[in-house]
């Protein structure tokens, strides 16, 4: 009702945190810069279900960026994602899971379960603590059931 342009709503939600314009649109894109440069992506997922597994650790901006070697993916994200999502498992990867893991190994246990699960692909939500994983129907949470979990079809 504000009469602002989605483009100007992405301008504000960047003043409040660089990743706060990416939840603007409900679309898919590829996100670079501050978290304001947006590329266009076909990717759909539709019909799967996505499972988010949070621990409640508290893990500092400091933290996590403190142990993160960057590294490009062997293939640009945007031609892995118009790949079969199971072949995501061994291309795409969360740069601050290597060091984050190593100080919280239950991070990695869970993403390990949700593989086991059924999850076609997991991984740590940006610096973390949150594992997702995306799968073809919904899956046995129960071995979560100590954390907080959120499940929904997309």
């Amino acid at each position: 009702g504000l009469e602002i342009s989605n483009q100007q709503l992405e301008k504000y939600a960047l003043q409040m945190g660089s990743d706060c314009p990416f939840f603007i649109e409900n679309k898919a894109v590829l996100v670079s810069g501050q978290g304001e440069v947006f590329e266009r992506t076909e990717l759909d997922l539709s019909g799967k279900f996505i499972t988010l597994v949070n621990p409640n650790i508290h893990i500092s901006t400091k933290e996590a960026y403190s142990g993160i070697v960057p590294a490009k993916p062997k293939n640009p994200i945007s031609q892995i994602l118009q790949t079969d999502i199971s072949g995501w498992r061994h291309e795409l990867q969360n740069d601050f899971e290597t060091h984050l893991f190593r100080i919280y190994p239950v991070l990695a246990e869970i993403k390990a379960e949700l593989y086991a699960k059924g999850c076609q692909y997991a991984s740590m939500t940006g610096s973390g603590s949150t594992v997702f994983g995306i799968s073809k129907s919904k899956i046995d949470v129960s071995r979560f059931k100590e954390w907080m979990v959120f499940e929904a079809e997309m």
